[in-house]
């Protein structure tokens, strides 16, 4: 006998929602880390990769929720508020659905920094945005960890698409200024003079 499709759907929604919520965060933060290492150099080429970065990280997060509140219906997990929102609580594959719900809170925490940058400042913000690649590594491990689809090809091969990029510009953007021209010097003008 075949299952119900709609028994599943609940599962299913939350399911695809975490899957769409990966895809769109890697999209985010690969654009955020060619930005960050200087590329494109052309102007109007960067404004437009500035928003979709902004609508990809919006969307990544729109999504995140979805995954989480879907679960809510799941019909085998049956899981409270309190399991979706505070890590480590559910009985389902505790350890790696903690990290995705720390992952979760981050990204939201993160991604809303960006519209506080004139109340904290450009810098400070800068300094905390950097942080965004634990969000997407703490992401990587809960999928691979807790998602049903961990062991599937299709998701390993999306997961090496997104993350050979990632993890290059990331190391690329960790390379000294005197070895990696490309990447904008953000010193003050003063501190670069005096080097």
């Amino acid at each position: 006998m075949n299952p119900d499709p709609f028994e599943y759907g609940w599962w299913l929604a939350s399911r695809s929602a975490g899957i769409v919520a990966m895809v769109l965060l890697s999209v985010s933060v690969i654009l955020g880390l060619l930005m960050a290492n200087g590329l494109p150099a052309r102007p109007g080429v960067k404004r437009t990769q500035l928003n979709i970065h902004e609508a990809t990280a919006l969307a990544g997060l729109i999504a995140i929720a979805v995954h989480g509140l879907t679960l809510l219906g799941d019909s085998y997990l049956h899981p409270s508020v309190v399991d979706i929102a505070v890590p480590f609580t559910i009985s389902y594959r505790p350890g790696f659905t903690g990290v995705g719900i720390i992952a979760g809170w981050l990204a939201a925490f993160l991604g809303l920094t960006f519209y506080t940058r004139k109340l904290i400042g450009n810098k400070r913000w800068r300094t905390i945005h950097r942080a965004t690649i634990i969000v997407w590594v703490l992401g990587v491990i809960h999928t691979l960890g807790g998602g049903t689809d961990a062991g599937t090809v299709w998701l390993q091969v999306i997961l090496l698409v997104t993350g050979i990029p990632i993890v290059f510009l990331f190391i690329r953007r960790l390379i000294p200024e005197a070895a990696n021209p490309s990447v904008p010097d953000r010193r003050p003008r003063r501190e670069r003079n005096a080097a």
